[in-house]
């Protein structure tokens, strides 16, 4: 592979954000958005990015950020500063464009997650400074649709008004992620209705600019091959519909939750309908997991004082198996890059 010269790239812009967005929209692909949960787990999303030419979403969940503040401090939103704050400083030796966005933040959620954030984000505007993440989600999910409305108006005026994205859902998506359990959710709110998609563009598009990750029947978690019962044309529908009341640039910048267990022809289906950011989680934690694993089945005995001995610290130190889960989470990563077409695409060629 490459190995690529060390320049200054910061976190994107605004414009180079929006730009990744309709670039993605208008050629077809989409950018892999990796959960992380710590500086070992954004490194490798880095890493791979960068390696693929690839420009990508790094993303923090309330649990993420939580774990990452420590287990002593448990705040969500320091957490996700500090792995914000990590990403800024290391994309600027990568010559790919790395959004930073926060993923799920339920209604609970936003005055303890969402709402600091962007307050961080005011404060480091006012000095001059760049935003700390690009783009937010709020998942009003499990509200109405006219409350999830209402609510998703007030968190993206704010939002535009600081040049942040804001990213919304309706319909749910099954499964369980993060604390979160939809398992038992009706079949009927898997599915994202064409009016729902209407009402979100009538809504939220004389605002500011969001991201819609509608429902098609996805489940977050990880599941064979055939159990998940995806219907793709719930997309294409909804577009559909939006075009046809309010024209073509109207069409949304959807985002496909729940993508563990997809068949691949299903996922290219989806980039067809607009979709341009795929969440990439469960797959991940898995490549990271199983390295780790194998390494200290295959290394038994260095890793621990067994019978007497004293192991040994090469094996054990943290760095030593860290590296070996890292690259592995790379190689995922990479393999999302080319599944959903993003490789070699980056805007900075």
């Amino acid at each position: 592979m490459e190995t690529f010269k060390e320049i200054s790239m910061p976190v994107a812009t605004y414009e180079q954000y929006c730009q990744m967005l309709e670039k993605a929209n208008k050629e077809g692909y989409a950018y892999p958005a990796i959960n992380v949960t710590s500086t070992s787990t954004a490194n490798a999303a880095l890493k791979a990015f960068a390696e693929m030419k690839s420009d990508g979403i790094i993303q923090v969940s309330t649990g993420g950020g939580e774990f990452a503040s420590g287990s002593n401090i448990k705040d969500m939103a320091l957490g996700a500063i500090s792995i914000a704050e990590h990403v800024h400083t290391m994309a600027k030796k990568y010559n790919v464009c790395i959004a930073l966005h926060t993923d799920h933040c339920h209604p609970d959620k936003v005055e303890k997650f969402m709402v600091p954030l962007i307050e961080e984000t005011e404060k480091r505007r006012a000095k001059g400074l760049p935003n700390l993440f690009n783009s937010h989600m709020f998942d009003g999910s499990e509200l109405p649709l006219e409350e999830n409305i209402r609510v998703s108006k007030e968190l993206l005026t704010r939002c535009a008004k600081n040049e942040i994205i804001l990213e919304i859902e309706t319909g749910v998506v099954g499964g369980e992620e993060d604390g979160v359990n939809n398992e038992g959710t009706p079949a009927d709110k898997l599915y994202t209705s064409p009016e729902e998609m209407v009402a979100i563009a009538k809504a939220l598009r004389p605002i500011g600019k969001f991201m819609y990750a509608a429902t098609f029947g996805n489940v977050h978690g990880v599941y064979k091959p055939g159990n998940v019962k995806l219907r793709p044309e719930i997309l294409k529908q909804g577009q559909d519909a939006v075009v046809k009341e309010f024209g073509d640039e109207a069409r949304h910048w959807l985002v496909f939750h729940g993508g563990s267990g997809s068949e691949l022809s299903e996922i290219h289906e989806t980039l067809g309908y607009g979709v341009i950011k795929m969440n990439i989680d469960t797959d991940t934690q898995y490549a990271y997991t199983r390295a780790v694993v194998d390494y200290m089945l295959k290394n038994y005995d260095q890793v621990l004082k067994v019978e007497g001995e004293v192991g040994n610290k090469k094996f054990y130190d943290p760095r030593a198996w860290m590296k070996v889960a890292e690259n592995s989470m790379c190689d995922r990563i990479k393999v999302a890059c080319d599944d959903l077409k993003s490789t070699g695409k980056s805007i900075l060629l």
